[in-house]
């Protein structure tokens, strides 16, 4: 979830969000590093919007935090569209990362998901400002997979965990490290239809506000 600024002067498009994570695995450290993968990502393709008869330069503007006093009082009383809590374990019952559905502003993260620039940060992200996995999920032949594709995503094999492997043999699936935010995925936002109020100001997702427990063994 994110809060977009329209500012006609300066001719930019800003969405801001915070990152709050809790949970027995956060710390300062990984909430700025989880903050920055996610701004450096979706600002890599510098990609612009048309806006009525004017283009505007988006911009993520991403900040982290980490609050080991977090209630669930907080997350539910919360109103401030910028925020999202995230829960960060080692342990994941799914063995999976995940946010609470499409458009939402909580949710829960596997450690070792997070590290060396995994993408399933901005990926999760993504997921909260209102983008789903695509459809098609067998993309040979169409190059870098973006950021939204999940993981057992078919691809050309300079995208597979191991580039020798045969399509869904072991290794022969999308590596995440290999996603990219495309100019596509900032389109597929359609920042152009939302309703922006008299400040230029309008919102990306929706609140979930879902309080997490730690996954237990």
């Amino acid at each position: 979830m994110g809060e977009v600024q329209l500012d006609k002067v300066l001719g930019m498009l800003s969405i801001y969000a915070d990152i709050i994570l809790y949970g027995n695995a956060a710390s300062v450290d990984l909430a700025i590093a989880v903050a920055a993968d996610i701004e450096t990502h979706w600002n890599e393709p510098n990609a612009s919007v048309k806006i009525e008869d004017d283009w505007y330069d988006v911009r993520f503007i991403i900040t982290g935090y980490f609050n080991p006093a977090l209630s669930e009082t907080d997350i539910y009383q919360n109103t401030d569209p910028r925020i999202n809590y995230f829960r960060v374990e080692e342990y994941a019952s799914a063995n999976i990362s995940f946010v609470d559905g499409i458009n939402s502003n909580t949710g829960y993260f596997k450690l070792d998901n997070l590290l060396n620039n995994s993408t399933t940060a901005a990926h999760e992200f993504g997921h909260t400002i209102g983008l789903d996995h695509p459809e098609n999920i067998d993309i040979r032949g169409q190059g870098v997979p973006g950021i939204m594709y999940p993981r057992g995503t078919i691809t050309d094999p300079i995208y597979q965990y191991d580039p020798a492997a045969q399509p869904l043999q072991p290794g022969g699936t999308m590596n995440p490290f290999t996603r990219k935010v495309l100019v596509t995925d900032i389109q597929n936002l359609e920042l152009s239809s939302l309703s922006y109020d008299e400040n230029g100001l309008s919102i990306l997702g929706a609140f979930s506000s879902e309080w997490h427990e730690a996954h237990v063994p």
